[in-house]
């Protein structure tokens, strides 16, 4: 095994400062991201941040790495992309519960049951914050929004059983008022091989005046206080359903799988980007040619 060696925290600052709301639960995950990085010992010209449309979609510029800010709810698609042509390099994808676990729930399950090795950060403050507080896929019921004045009338998605069922092999649960403790849970779903899920509670100040941060640190507790065994996928899964006075953080379940690059030969050759095209020069440029 290949010796890590951490990285100072400030090299992955980026050269813009972030502009969310004073108070913002995001600011935590960016500082965790940074500082999983830095202990996984990963470079920023060998880590690439993948986004969708959202307030926390605009992380990828705000740090120093590869980035890319991508359509609404397309996130894992194109970190999927970038991924399979360079398995080389490290790929997070970070996004909001109305990016991920709406318009782009189809990507999130089939990148899960493939169990591709990318880490997905989704900071889930149970609201649309970008548009200004309507109802998101984790807004819980009775839920008085914008779009819900009477109250929210469905029932809230559940994110890590549902990523349990679907085939990803790290699914955790974090929240941006214990920092130390939600870097450790990216840094470990960056390093762990397969599909990583951290399900982020990251507060909207603006726009959601029910689940705040007292409204969480009077109910969360963390799993590793309890001797939490994350490898018994059925309590696993009995977990993940535990909401109300008391709601868990941490690792709720990991496997070790076979990911979908274990099982494609073409990646046996190594990354794509380095694999010869395996045609001369004169096929190419005719190919380029008709392209353009």
């Amino acid at each position: 095994m290949a010796t890590v060696v951490e990285l100072p925290v400030d090299l992955f600052k980026g050269p813009v400062d972030p502009d969310w709301c004073p108070g913002c639960g995001d600011f935590g995950v960016l500082k965790s991201v940074q500082m999983a990085a830095a202990a996984n010992g990963v470079r920023p010209e060998n880590l690439l941040v993948v986004s969708g449309i959202g307030c926390s979609s605009n992380l990828p510029g705000f740090i120093h790495a590869y980035g890319i800010h991508s359509l609404h709810g397309r996130s894992v698609a194109v970190a999927t992309g970038a991924h399979l042509a360079n398995t080389d390099l490290k790929v997070v994808i970070t996004g909001g519960d109305g990016d991920g676990y709406g318009i782009g729930i189809g990507h999130f399950i089939h990148a899960m049951r493939r169990n591709l090795d990318v880490t997905y950060v989704v900071m889930d403050n149970q609201i649309y914050g970008l548009t200004t507080g309507q109802t998101s896929p984790t807004t819980t019921l009775g839920h008085r929004t914008k779009s819900t004045p009477a109250g929210n009338v469905e029932i809230p998605l559940n994110p890590l059983a549902m990523a349990i069922t679907c085939g990803a092999t790290y699914v955790a649960r974090g929240f941006s008022g214990e920092q130390k403790q939600l870097a450790d849970l990216i840094a470990g779903g960056i390093a762990h091989k397969g599909f990583a899920l951290i399900d982020v509670f990251s507060p909207c100040v603006t726009y959601n005046k029910v689940n705040t941060y007292p409204w969480f640190k009077e109910r969360v507790y963390k799993l590793e206080d309890q001797n939490w065994d994350p490898t018994d996928e059925k309590k696993s899964l009995e977990k993940s359903f535990e909401w109300g006075d008391k709601i868990p953080l941490g690792v709720l379940y990991k496997a070790d799988q076979p990911t979908y690059e274990d099982s494609e030969p073409i990646f046996k050759k190594g990354a794509l980007v380095k694999q010869p095209l395996g045609l001369d020069k004169q096929i190419f440029n005719e190919l380029i040619e008709e392209m353009i």
